[in-house]
Protein backbone atom coordinates (compact mmCIF):
# COMPACT_ATOMS: atom_id res chain seq x y z
CA UNK A 1 0.00 0.00 0.00
CA UNK A 2 1.43 3.19 -0.82
CA UNK A 3 -0.36 6.76 -0.02
CA UNK A 4 0.25 10.06 -0.34
CA UNK A 5 -1.27 14.12 -0.42
CA UNK A 6 -2.91 16.07 -3.44
CA UNK A 7 -4.10 19.21 -2.39
CA UNK A 8 -7.13 20.88 -4.08
CA UNK A 9 -7.98 24.37 -3.64
CA UNK A 10 -5.15 24.50 -1.14
CA UNK A 11 -6.79 21.61 0.93
CA UNK A 12 -4.58 18.21 1.44
CA UNK A 13 -6.76 15.01 1.24
CA UNK A 14 -4.98 11.83 2.49
CA UNK A 15 -4.94 9.14 -0.50
CA UNK A 16 -4.10 5.03 -0.32
CA UNK A 17 -3.71 2.89 -2.84
CA UNK A 18 -2.97 -1.17 -3.43
CA UNK A 19 0.24 -1.79 -5.93
CA UNK A 20 0.18 -5.22 -6.29
CA UNK A 21 3.68 -7.34 -6.99
CA UNK A 22 3.96 -10.41 -8.89
CA UNK A 23 6.44 -12.67 -9.51
CA UNK A 24 9.19 -15.17 -8.08
CA UNK A 25 13.15 -14.25 -6.76
CA UNK A 26 14.14 -13.08 -10.26
CA UNK A 27 11.10 -11.20 -11.84
CA UNK A 28 7.95 -9.38 -11.61
CA UNK A 29 4.76 -8.04 -12.69
CA UNK A 30 3.78 -4.49 -10.90
CA UNK A 31 0.11 -4.09 -10.95
CA UNK A 32 -1.21 -0.32 -10.56
CA UNK A 33 2.01 1.70 -9.17
CA UNK A 34 0.56 4.72 -7.32
CA UNK A 35 2.04 7.63 -6.57
CA UNK A 36 5.76 6.16 -4.51
CA UNK A 37 7.59 5.03 -6.66
CA UNK A 38 10.63 4.74 -4.65
CA UNK A 39 8.61 2.58 -2.24
CA UNK A 40 7.18 0.41 -4.94
CA UNK A 41 10.97 0.11 -6.23
CA UNK A 42 11.95 -0.71 -2.58
CA UNK A 43 9.65 -3.73 -2.41
CA UNK A 44 10.71 -4.72 -5.77
CA UNK A 45 14.31 -4.98 -4.41
CA UNK A 46 17.11 -6.31 -6.98
CA UNK A 47 14.36 -8.12 -9.02
CA UNK A 48 13.62 -7.50 -12.39
CA UNK A 49 10.43 -5.65 -13.53
CA UNK A 50 9.19 -7.07 -16.47
CA UNK A 51 5.84 -5.18 -16.88
CA UNK A 52 4.40 -2.74 -15.30
CA UNK A 53 0.15 -3.18 -16.05
CA UNK A 54 -2.21 -0.36 -15.13
CA UNK A 55 -5.87 -1.42 -14.69
CA UNK A 56 -7.30 1.84 -15.17
CA UNK A 57 -5.93 5.08 -16.23
CA UNK A 58 -6.72 7.09 -13.89
CA UNK A 59 -3.88 8.88 -11.59
CA UNK A 60 -3.82 7.01 -8.73
CA UNK A 61 -3.09 4.07 -10.69
CA UNK A 62 -0.51 5.62 -12.99
CA UNK A 63 1.06 7.90 -11.25
CA UNK A 64 4.63 5.71 -10.52
CA UNK A 65 4.44 3.82 -14.04
CA UNK A 66 6.84 6.22 -15.83
CA UNK A 67 9.45 6.02 -12.73
CA UNK A 68 8.82 2.27 -11.99
CA UNK A 69 9.27 0.88 -15.23
CA UNK A 70 12.07 2.71 -16.10
CA UNK A 71 14.40 1.33 -13.66
CA UNK A 72 14.77 -1.69 -15.70
CA UNK A 73 13.37 -0.99 -18.87
CA UNK A 74 10.08 -2.46 -18.69
CA UNK A 75 7.11 -2.49 -20.49
CA UNK A 76 4.10 -0.60 -19.66
CA UNK A 77 0.56 -1.75 -20.23
CA UNK A 78 -2.76 -0.39 -20.32
CA UNK A 79 -6.13 -0.83 -22.46
CA UNK A 80 -6.10 1.89 -25.22
CA UNK A 81 -9.72 3.46 -24.55
CA UNK A 82 -8.13 4.60 -21.41
CA UNK A 83 -5.20 6.99 -23.13
CA UNK A 84 -7.30 10.07 -22.98
CA UNK A 85 -7.32 9.28 -18.93
CA UNK A 86 -3.29 7.88 -19.16
CA UNK A 87 -2.57 11.87 -20.90
CA UNK A 88 -3.67 13.74 -18.11
CA UNK A 89 -1.27 12.33 -15.66
CA UNK A 90 1.69 11.97 -18.54
CA UNK A 91 0.96 14.12 -21.75
CA UNK A 92 3.93 13.59 -23.48
CA UNK A 93 4.13 9.84 -23.14
CA UNK A 94 2.01 6.52 -24.33
CA UNK A 95 1.96 3.30 -22.66
CA UNK A 96 4.37 0.35 -24.56
CA UNK A 97 1.54 -2.19 -24.74
CA UNK A 98 -2.31 -1.64 -25.82
CA UNK A 99 -3.90 -4.65 -23.44
CA UNK A 100 -7.17 -6.92 -25.06
CA UNK A 101 -9.48 -9.14 -23.79
CA UNK A 102 -8.05 -12.91 -22.70
CA UNK A 103 -4.00 -11.67 -23.42
CA UNK A 104 -1.52 -12.98 -21.16
CA UNK A 105 1.15 -11.59 -19.34
CA UNK A 106 3.61 -14.40 -18.40
CA UNK A 107 5.62 -14.07 -14.92
CA UNK A 108 8.00 -16.64 -12.57
CA UNK A 109 5.55 -19.87 -12.85
CA UNK A 110 2.41 -18.08 -13.60
CA UNK A 111 -0.04 -15.79 -16.50
CA UNK A 112 -1.83 -13.13 -15.63
CA UNK A 113 -5.17 -13.24 -18.09
CA UNK A 114 -6.52 -9.65 -19.34
CA UNK A 115 -10.38 -9.38 -18.82
CA UNK A 116 -11.69 -6.78 -19.84
CA UNK A 117 -14.30 -5.01 -16.97
CA UNK A 118 -15.24 -1.79 -18.06
CA UNK A 119 -17.79 0.55 -16.33
CA UNK A 120 -15.53 2.92 -13.92
CA UNK A 121 -13.63 3.37 -17.10
CA UNK A 122 -14.29 2.60 -20.54
CA UNK A 123 -10.58 0.68 -20.33
CA UNK A 124 -11.15 -0.80 -17.32
CA UNK A 125 -9.20 -4.18 -16.81
CA UNK A 126 -9.13 -7.12 -13.99
CA UNK A 127 -6.39 -9.57 -14.45
CA UNK A 128 -7.37 -13.38 -13.60
CA UNK A 129 -4.48 -15.39 -12.40
CA UNK A 130 -5.83 -19.25 -12.05
CA UNK A 131 -2.67 -20.62 -10.28
CA UNK A 132 -2.72 -17.98 -7.60
CA UNK A 133 -6.74 -18.43 -7.34
CA UNK A 134 -6.85 -14.43 -7.21
CA UNK A 135 -8.03 -11.85 -9.55
CA UNK A 136 -6.82 -7.96 -9.54
CA UNK A 137 -9.51 -5.77 -9.83
CA UNK A 138 -8.38 -2.23 -9.68
CA UNK A 139 -11.12 -0.28 -9.24
CA UNK A 140 -14.11 -2.36 -10.80
CA UNK A 141 -14.28 -4.28 -8.25
CA UNK A 142 -13.45 -3.73 -4.02
CA UNK A 143 -14.13 -5.77 -1.03
CA UNK A 144 -17.28 -3.36 0.27
CA UNK A 145 -18.70 -3.41 -3.80
CA UNK A 146 -18.18 -1.62 -7.35
CA UNK A 147 -15.56 0.43 -6.78
CA UNK A 148 -16.76 4.28 -7.45
CA UNK A 149 -15.17 7.60 -8.78
CA UNK A 150 -15.52 10.41 -6.10
CA UNK A 151 -18.63 8.85 -4.46
CA UNK A 152 -20.11 8.34 -8.24
CA UNK A 153 -20.39 5.34 -10.56
CA UNK A 154 -20.19 6.77 -14.29
CA UNK A 155 -21.44 3.49 -15.95
CA UNK A 156 -23.20 1.43 -13.07
CA UNK A 157 -25.25 -0.73 -15.48
CA UNK A 158 -21.61 -1.67 -17.38
CA UNK A 159 -20.06 -1.99 -14.04
CA UNK A 160 -22.72 -4.22 -12.71
CA UNK A 161 -22.80 -6.49 -16.29
CA UNK A 162 -19.25 -6.89 -16.33
CA UNK A 163 -18.85 -7.95 -13.03
CA UNK A 164 -21.79 -10.80 -13.05
CA UNK A 165 -20.56 -11.64 -16.68
CA UNK A 166 -16.88 -11.89 -16.05
CA UNK A 167 -15.92 -11.56 -12.58
CA UNK A 168 -19.08 -13.17 -10.87
CA UNK A 169 -18.01 -16.59 -13.25
CA UNK A 170 -14.77 -17.12 -11.18
CA UNK A 171 -14.71 -19.78 -8.60
CA UNK A 172 -15.80 -19.04 -5.33
CA UNK A 173 -12.75 -18.96 -3.73
CA UNK A 174 -10.78 -16.74 -6.14
CA UNK A 175 -9.06 -14.02 -4.19
CA UNK A 176 -10.50 -10.57 -4.61
CA UNK A 177 -7.23 -8.36 -4.80
CA UNK A 178 -8.36 -4.83 -5.49
CA UNK A 179 -6.84 -1.11 -5.79
CA UNK A 180 -8.52 0.20 -2.70
CA UNK A 181 -9.35 -1.19 0.40
CA UNK A 182 -9.09 -4.89 1.84
CA UNK A 183 -9.02 -8.21 -0.32
CA UNK A 184 -12.10 -10.42 -0.68
CA UNK A 185 -13.21 -13.18 -1.90
CA UNK A 186 -15.74 -13.78 -4.86
CA UNK A 187 -17.80 -16.42 -2.54
CA UNK A 188 -18.32 -13.81 -0.30
CA UNK A 189 -19.20 -10.86 -3.01
CA UNK A 190 -21.14 -12.73 -5.30
CA UNK A 191 -24.51 -12.97 -3.04
CA UNK A 192 -24.85 -9.47 -2.85
CA UNK A 193 -25.56 -9.00 -6.48
CA UNK A 194 -28.99 -9.26 -6.58
CA UNK A 195 -28.96 -6.12 -3.95
CA UNK A 196 -26.92 -4.16 -6.23
CA UNK A 197 -29.00 -4.57 -9.56
CA UNK A 198 -32.13 -4.01 -7.09
CA UNK A 199 -30.90 -0.46 -6.60
CA UNK A 200 -29.26 -0.82 -3.21
CA UNK A 201 -26.18 0.92 -4.70
CA UNK A 202 -27.84 3.82 -5.61
CA UNK A 203 -30.38 4.34 -2.91
CA UNK A 204 -28.55 7.11 -0.47
CA UNK A 205 -26.75 8.74 -2.58
CA UNK A 206 -27.35 12.29 -0.95
CA UNK A 207 -26.23 10.92 2.45
CA UNK A 208 -23.27 9.42 1.17
CA UNK A 209 -22.32 12.29 -0.45
CA UNK A 210 -22.76 14.57 2.49
CA UNK A 211 -20.54 12.26 4.55
CA UNK A 212 -17.43 12.05 1.49
CA UNK A 213 -15.67 15.01 3.19
CA UNK A 214 -13.46 13.44 4.85
CA UNK A 215 -9.85 11.35 3.85
CA UNK A 216 -10.76 9.89 0.31
CA UNK A 217 -9.69 6.32 -0.39
CA UNK A 218 -9.85 6.33 -4.23
CA UNK A 219 -7.66 9.53 -4.64
CA UNK A 220 -9.82 10.49 -7.67
CA UNK A 221 -11.60 13.20 -6.21
CA UNK A 222 -8.43 14.93 -4.65
CA UNK A 223 -6.43 14.40 -7.68
CA UNK A 224 -9.68 16.47 -9.59
CA UNK A 225 -10.80 14.15 -11.65
CA UNK A 226 -14.72 14.53 -12.58
CA UNK A 227 -15.03 12.07 -15.72
CA UNK A 228 -17.17 12.57 -18.96
CA UNK A 229 -16.52 9.40 -20.76
CA UNK A 230 -17.81 10.44 -24.22
CA UNK A 231 -19.52 6.91 -24.06
CA UNK A 232 -20.79 5.99 -27.82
Amino acid sequence: MTEGAVDVDGTEHKVENNTWIVGDDEEVIVIDPARDAEKILEQVGEREVLAVICTHGLPDHVGAAIEVAARDEAVVAMHPKDKPLWRRTWPDTWPDIELEDEGVFAVADVELEVMTTPGVTLGGISLYCEELDAVFTGKTLLADGPGRIGGEYPALADQLSTIGGRLFTLRHSTRVLPAHGEEAVIGDLEPRFDAWLSGSLTRGTAEAEDEDEGPLKDGTRAAGIRLNLDRD
